[in-house]
């Protein structure tokens, strides 16, 4: 108070494990037929399966003396079930038509407020398939009154697809 400084300190130590699973499940509508950029629509639902699980320590003492520490741990899980609407395609280029860019983007809401999704990058066919590399984006806006009100995951994605 004042000049003075309290005689008390507290340490605290916490733990924040989330995981997920998040799958789409869409159909497909071709609405450009041409070799070099085709282009569809899409309808269908994404389903977000979160878990959090937190452990808290609280330690402290005044003026030197210990106080009993505190801890706890609390955990949860949602599945979150959206319906999606988007476009999917890619624009290819180069010697052979080998090289391509892919893009997608959705956008939709149902449990969760609002979300989206877009991931653009850069891919090279094979015979037997296609490697792609890219960046996605998914972005949530939790329905007010929920534990989270927004939840974002961006980074980079490589995929390897099979032709049969």
């Amino acid at each position: 108070f004042g000049d003075e400084e309290l005689p008390a300190s507290v340490t605290a130590t916490v733990d924040l494990d989330l995981s997920g699973w998040l799958w789409t499940l869409d159909g497909t509508y071709l609405v450009i037929d041409d070799p070099d950029h085709p282009m569809k629509l899409l309808a269908g639902a994404r389903m977000f399966d979160l878990s959090t699980d937190l452990k808290w320590q609280l330690e402290g003492d005044l003026a030197g003396s210990p106080f009993p520490g505190r801890n706890g741990v609390a955990n949860g899980s949602e599945t979150i079930w959206d319906a999606i609407i988007g476009v999917r395609g890619r624009v290819h280029f180069g010697d052979g038509l080998r090289w391509f860019v892919p893009y997608y983007a959705d956008v939709g809401g149902g449990n969760s407020k609002f979300t989206w999704q877009a991931i653009l990058g850069g891919g090279y066919s094979f015979s037997w398939g296609d490697l792609i590399v890219a960046w996605r984006y998914l972005d949530y806006e939790f329905k007010s009154g929920t534990p989270m009100q927004s939840l974002t995951f961006n980074g980079v994605a490589a995929g390897v697809s099979l032709k049969f």
